[in-house]
Formats: structure tokens, sequence, C-alpha cells
């Protein structure tokens, strides 16, 4: 069968992952070539691995013709531009998110896949790819808990990456902290709900690390959302979780609930010693959603070979993206923000 021969660009902690994941985990495809800023990752990678092509310009890897995708695991600021220009040459497309920083740019990302229909495109948004969150997507199409009503998400990274997270947000490439954490959790929320948002008040601050707030970011915040069919919708995430990586969520429907990741569990052991039962948590994303990362990709991969588009679609990416920022608009109004009002056109 024809192998998928795919460009990544962007070689950071994630970036430096999926590339391992299209190189090595993902049959039917090869992974072609490798673009970042730093010389040096690139060299790295491409003489471990055997990778026949390297870039640190962009819009050259473009130009290479063997390639049959590209895919963006570069700063979330840089995706829109990224994706038009790939559509534009002649490329399938995978996106990590978000989509876009702003909604004015995530439209114009959609009207680009709109204009190539032949295309592939999808969108990182992994956790659907999740076998427990996956699972919880076909009990509630199946009326398990009845209508949900009430969705509680609590996305929580270590403490121990504080001055990354610092040094990532005074960059100003991650969107603040409801676009680059929340966005997951409000993709979720659209997904399981079954519908837009309507209304968002949010709220946060610097508690343990006040630069944040200098910086008009929070290093722990939280949301409130009403959907369009009265559904509610309540966002918790912090850069501050001593304790490793939490991710929970929580479906509240009129004839049951369901809970996934209500313990952060690494696995099944049990410590007991004189501070009591003690279980490990994870310490990262990368170890919680290692299996989602590669299922997301490898339907990417197949969607092409098979010529099908994906599940996750540009109209996700964008209504995403319009909630997210409606939560950073409020945040930094202390206002509250009707999505109704923020629609923009382009």
């Amino acid at each position: 069968m024809k192998k998928v021969k795919v460009g990544i660009v962007g070689l950071g902690r994630l970036g430096r992952q999926h590339a391992e994941n299209l190189c090595f985990r993902i049959p039917n495809c090869e992974l072609t070539a490798v673009c970042s800023v730093i010389e040096e990752e690139i060299k790295e990678i491409q003489e471990k691995w055997g990778i026949p092509y390297s870039y640190t310009n962009y819009e050259e890897m473009l130009t290479n013709k063997e390639l049959d995708a590209i895919f963006i695991a570069s700063p979330s600021g840089f995706h829109c531009e990224q994706i038009i220009k790939a559509l534009d040459a002649g490329f399938h497309v995978f996106s990590e998110k978000p989509l876009g920083l702003y909604l004015e740019e995530a439209l114009q990302v959609e009207k680009a896949v709109e204009a190539h229909q032949d295309k592939v495109f999808m969108l990182g948004f992994m956790r659907r790819y999740d076998r427990s969150y996956a699972a919880a997507k076909q009990k509630i199409d199946k009326g398990d808990i009845g209508d949900p009503i009430l969705i509680r998400c609590y996305g929580l990274d270590p403490a121990s990456q504080m001055d990354n997270f610092l040094k990532f947000a005074r960059a100003n490439y991650s969107g603040g902290l409801f676009l680059d954490m929340s966005i997951h959790d409000l993709d979720l929320a659209r997904w399981y709900m079954g519908a837009e948002a309507q209304e968002v008040w949010a709220i946060g601050g610097g508690y343990a690390r006040p630069e944040f707030e200098e910086i008009q970011d929070a290093e722990t915040g939280a949301a409130m959302v009403r959907f369009e069919n009265n559904a509610i919708g309540i966002f918790v995430a912090g850069r501050n979780c001593v304790h490793g990586y939490h991710i929970e969520t929580e479906i509240i429907g009129t004839k049951g609930s369901i809970r996934i990741g209500t313990l952060p569990e690494r696995n099944q052991i049990v410590l007991l010693q004189e501070n009591g039962a003690v279980k490990e948590c994870y310490d990262g994303f990368l170890e919680r959603f290692e299996q989602a990362y590669l299922s997301e990709v490898e339907e990417f991969v197949n969607c092409i070979l098979e010529g099908r588009k994906p599940a996750v679609t540009v109209q996700d990416g964008v209504e995403s993206t319009r909630l997210g920022y409606a939560c950073k608009k409020s945040f930094e109004t202390r206002k509250l923000v009707n999505l109704q009002n923020e629609k923009v056109t382009i």
C-alpha cells in the first residue's frame, strides 16, 4: 500500500513526540521532512532517524513535491498562517490545537479549508481519540445518562513546569490560559453537550506566581458557560498542580452521570507506608494521552489513504476558538460575554 509522506514543522516537546510517532509507530506513513527554526533540533533528528530532508524555513519545505501532507506542531500563533500556506501549496494538513489565537484568523482558515475540499484537514483534539473519552461519548449518545445538562472539567498542569509556562506565555505563544489549556475541555463540552456556547463568565489570577497577572494571563482560572440548550459548563484550568498532571471530566445528565479521570492514576500500584496509601500520578500530558496522540494521527493518515474526511472538522476548531477567546475576553474585562454578540465574519 502507498505510504503517506509527511513533513512536520515544530519539534518542541509535543512536536518531537508526534515526529517519533510518524516515523516509527504509524503504518503506511513515512516521516520525510522535519522543519524547525532551531537547527540543532533538525540535525539531531535527521541524523538519528535517517530523515531525508530538513529545513529551517517553512516555505522552503512546502516546495518539496515528494511530500503528501504537512503536520503542524509549531507554537499556536503560527498555526493559521501555516495551515493556509500548506493547503494552498496542495498538501493535506494536520494541525495541533488551537486552530488560532484570534477568531478572525480561525475564520480565514475555515475559508481556506472549504476552498480545498480535495484535501484532508484535521485538528489535534486528541481527547476525542482517548479510549475513555470516546467510550463516554458512546454512552451519552446511547442515552445512558439521559440528556446531558452539566459538564465539569478540570485541567491542571504540573507545578514543576511553572517556569516553562511563564516563558511560553511571555513570548505570546499560548494565547492565554483558556485558549492554551482549556481548549480541549471546551471542545469536549461542545461534543458531549451537542450545543454551542451562548454566554461565558471567566475569572482567575496569579496566586502562586503573580507574574502571570503582569502579562494579563492567569496561573489558575475558571469559567462558567451557558450553552444554547441551557446546559451548564464549568471549566477550571491551572498551572500549579503539585501532585502532577490532573485531567478530570464529569458529565451530569437527567438520568445519571459519567466521570473520567477522577484520580490521575499512573498505574494500579498502591504504596502503603508511613504516609498512608500513596498512588503515583501522571507527570504530563504526553504520558496521560500517549495512546490518543497516536490514534488521532493514525486516523489522519487513514483518511488520506481512504479518501474520506475526519470527524474533527475545521468548524470544531472555529467554535472552540470562539468560546476560548470569549473566556479570555471575559477574564480580561471582568464582564459577562455573550457569544452571539461576538460573531465575526470575514
